[in-house]
């Protein structure tokens, strides 16, 4: 059977519809997968016109109708025309349609969500407490057992794979906000993450916190009383873990192909990297929710929204792994 994928289509007044249409255009002739848009009709189908792209777009109705592409507004109203970059309306919606996609997945409707670039000051500046669409999505789904993935590749198909103990904490809150739990989920997703991709290996990489990895203790701590300990633990469990790993030099060797996986402990430290190698293709995974999601690991963009320009590789990548996922999870391995 033919599979679903919802995509949400995050800031109006960002690029998130633009580079959405523009990888649908891109992705149309690939397979027979049908898309959900949900966002505001009116506002995606006159952009596809804009961008001139061919793309059959109709009203959603029921998910037994015939057609490929879709779109769905669960907002009573449309959008009002010329909204400003990051308006309180155009955050309010971006929730909204967020909201929207994952229900769609927990209803067993469609088999993944990818989610457009929203922001997140315009959310909280229109009086939403908002943290970021992976801790939203988490508590959507009732679980606090979910971890950021990064992954992309280089033009020469070198892969960058990151998942974050933390993700969004002020620097000096990362010591004090790192424990037990969290490095040891992030490395056991991180494990079944290479499993879930097909990947006939799953060594993962754990970073030290400190520079140098704590230089035997002269640098903090943490390496010692920590991270190594939750290191041994996980390989008593027969995982392929290596760590705690001076930040500096691991990244180049996984980038190299020693390691499948490598699990930062902070945002910066594993993103930094990840855009490095795979700034225009990287996509964000989210570990542990009861539903794939994939986002592409960019922003609303507002300097360029609406010139035409914004550059889809992204978005492809987030929608083909979405659908490289959901193939996966519909014919899981034997073993």
């Amino acid at each position: 059977m033919t599979g679903w994928i919802a995509i949400s289509l995050g800031d109006v007044t960002g690029i998130g519809p633009e580079v959405t249409l523009k990888a649908l255009a891109a992705e149309a002739g690939r397979d027979g997968t049908r898309y959900l848009l949900i966002g505001d009709s009116g506002y995606t189908a006159a952009l596809c016109q804009r961008l001139g792209l061919s793309l059959p777009l109709q009203p959603f109705s029921e998910f037994g109708a015939k057609g490929r592409f879709f779109l769905r507004d669960p907002l009573p109203e449309p959008l009002p025309p010329g909204l400003e970059p990051g308006s309180p309306a155009a955050a309010r919606a971006a929730v909204a349609w967020l909201t929207d996609g994952a229900q769609c997945c927990l209803s067993r409707h469609t088999d993944a969500v990818v989610t457009a670039p929203l922001s997140k000051e315009a959310i909280v500046r229109s009086g939403q407490p908002f943290i970021g669409q992976t801790e939203f999505l988490s508590k959507l789904a009732g679980t606090n057992q979910t971890v950021m993935m990064l992954l992309g590749s280089d033009d020469r198909g070198r892969w960058l794979r990151v998942a974050l103990a933390t993700t969004h904490l002020p620097l000096k809150l990362v010591a004090e906000q790192l424990s037990v739990e969290k490095v040891q989920l992030a490395i056991e997703l991180a494990a079944r993450a290479c499993q879930d991709l097909g990947l006939p290996r799953r060594r993962v990489a754990v970073c030290g916190l400190n520079p140098h990895a704590g230089e035997g203790g002269e640098f903090g701590r943490e390496e010692i009383d920590l991270i190594r300990p939750v290191v041994e633990s996980a390989q008593k469990k027969g995982l392929d873990v290596v760590g705690p790993l001076p930040a500096d030099t691991l990244f180049h060797q996984a980038y190299r192909g020693d390691y499948e996986a490598v699990v930062a402990m902070y945002h910066d430290q594993g993103l930094g990297p990840l855009k490095m190698v795979a700034f225009d293709n990287g996509v964000n995974w989210t570990l542990g929710l009861p539903f794939i999601r994939t986002s592409p690991d960019h922003g609303t963009a507002y300097d360029i929204a609406g010139q035409g320009k914004a550059n889809p590789s992204s978005m492809c990548a987030a929608i083909r792994l979405a659908k490289q996922l959901a193939r996966q999870d519909a014919n899981p391995p034997l073993s």
